[in-house]
């Protein structure tokens, strides 16, 4: 460790590799890598924890956890050094508050940034100096990754919120604004529209060092060639992955909705479910046969739920009503006139909603493994108690490389997964959502109840329903149909609430959607 007096302020920074430093001097660090790890997660979340959580998190099995985690305390004593006051730690529980540079970044995450100076943006995001604990991953600790991830995501969220913001702010200084806006590319590298902008900043910082000074200028009596104006930017070639495009708009309490566009034609707008993540969709064999078909002669809108994927993932309200007010918020942000709606799942009910309530947006509604009530609310006493134990086995292992709960989970949402499916449906449980939120979203949505809203119903609906689904009964969708004026129902010949690319009910399920929407589009 350091030797000599120690004089500053105690200072750890999270965003890049992690780093502890006084008065601007980094600070020798245990090697233990699980030691820094416990040392980074106290100093962020910044609140009290219980000793038994934090050997759950971080000691999967050892001899000794309670040995082990008091070993580490103590390593993490001779860093603090004179700070050593601001780790409180009894027999029962251990809290750090020291200041870290991910403080500083978090009112960012959910404020409204055209209130920040421009210098003050600036400065923050220059704190961004990589991924969140780069060096800190611990492959073994499954719950400290998905934290990790998540506030990974967040500070990501948040960075390219404040380049986009900068960039646009700084529009006309293109020599300040031009190192903003490479550095978005880097991040998003398939945007055609923020390559187009780059090419026009870099051609006005041409153009001004081109520029004759005072002292060079030709004298008055000369005839000066008249200002060339910079060249238009080129039309950029179509994007060879246009789905990692992400945008971001605020829901009405200020969280922040990550959205993305794909594909061209009569658009089609995705309602947001659980257990989705804009990017990594793309590259998922759950997913991707989605994007790619709804996209082929449509532009596909999606948006990942709030908590779920590159949306914000902590926030207070899941509620039903917040979730069709985000729908709102993301057709506005959009800029979509008139749209097919797909519901799937539990978004059918908020697409139903919404469809009541701007009936003149929506062209004509979808809606896929949906229900009238949630789990709950159906009343089976038989499905209450599987669905419970499911949240037993949630809470224990979400995000964790557990063969029982990957098993029990996929089988059920996925009965014709294959393996590479589980892994992954694994990847996808630890990308998407924190193991908190995952179950207190499903117990909101096992409250759902739409009965009253079918009725009310005025638009054009199709109901699609895979027969033998066992996350929503296929009877929940022929309720929904029945309730709903002038619907349609067909039920397609499979098991799985995701269906499959290459199961004839994924076919069969394109097939109706096409013929739907050229028949109601216009």
């Amino acid at each position: 460790m350091t030797d000599g007096p120690q004089a500053g302020p105690l200072e750890l920074r999270v965003l890049g590799n992690f780093e502890v430093a006084r008065g601007g001097e980094l600070l020798d660090l245990p090697p233990s890598r699980k030691t820094r790890a416990l040392l980074a997660y106290l100093a962020v979340t910044a609140r009290s924890h219980q000793r038994e959580r934090l050997c759950e998190i971080f000691w999967d099995v050892p001899d000794d956890p309670r040995g082990a985690l008091r070993w580490s305390l103590s390593k993490i004593r001779q860093v603090l050094g004179d700070s050593e006051s601001a780790l409180a730690a009894d027999r029962n529980a251990v809290s750090l508050k020291v200041e870290t540079d991910y403080a500083r970044l978090q009112p960012l995450v959910k404020g409204e940034l055209s209130s920040w100076p421009t210098d003050e943006l600036e400065a923050v995001v220059a704190s961004i100096r990589g991924d969140v604990l780069a060096d800190l991953s611990l492959e073994r600790c499954a719950e400290y990754e998905a934290w990790r991830q998540a506030i990974a995501s967040e500070v990501e969220i948040a960075e390219l919120g404040i380049l986009r913001e900068l960039v646009e702010r700084l529009a006309g200084e293109p020599k300040r604004a031009l190192p903003l806006a490479r550095r978005l590319r880097r991040l998003v590298p398939e945007d055609a529209s923020l390559a187009a902008e780059i090419e026009a900043l870099e051609e006005k910082v041409r153009t001004a060092a081109a520029q004759p000074t005072a002292r060079s200028a030709q004298p008055a009596t000369a005839v000066a060639a008249p200002p060339q104006s910079p060249a238009p930017a080129k039309r950029p070639a179509h994007a060879q992955d246009p789905g990692r495009a992400v945008h971001f708009c605020r829901a009405v309490d200020g969280t922040r909705l990550a959205y993305a566009r794909t594909g061209s034609g009569p658009p089609i707008l995705r309602a947001a479910h659980w257990m989705s993540h804009l990017t990594y969709d793309w590259d998922s064999p759950i997913w991707r046969h989605w994007i790619a078909a709804l996209s082929r002669d449509n532009q596909l809108v999606r948006y990942d739920e709030r908590c779920n994927g590159l949306s914000q993932r902590q926030v207070p309200d899941v509620s039903f009503d917040t979730m069709v007010s985000d729908l709102e918020c993301v057709v506005e942000a959009a800029g979509l006139d008139r749209f097919t709606l797909l519901g799937l799942s539990q978004s059918c009910a908020v697409s139903i909603a919404y469809a009541i309530r701007h009936p003149e947006k929506v062209s004509g509604m979808i809606l896929y493994g949906g229900y009238v009530k949630g789990w709950r609310a159906r009343g089976d006493a038989g499905e209450i108690a599987t669905r419970e134990a499911i949240a037993t086995l949630m809470r224990e292992g979400w995000g964790k490389s557990n063969p029982m709960f990957r098993q029990v989970f996929c089988s059920m949402f996925i009965p014709g997964a294959t393996h590479e499916h589980f892994a992954w449906m694994d990847e996808l449980l630890l990308r998407t959502i924190l193991p908190d939120v995952a179950w207190r979203l499903q117990s909101a949505f096992s409250v759902i109840d739409v009965g009253d809203l079918l009725e009310k119903v005025s638009v054009p609906t199709l109901v699609l329903h895979a027969r033998d689904d066992n996350v929503a009964p296929v009877e929940s969708g022929r309720t929904l149909a029945a309730g709903i004026p002038g619907a349609r129902f067909l039920e397609l010949e499979s098991r799985n609430h995701i269906l499959l690319e290459g199961e004839p009910a994924f076919d069969e399920f394109v097939g109706h959607v096409r013929a739907f929407i050229a028949e109601t589009a216009g």
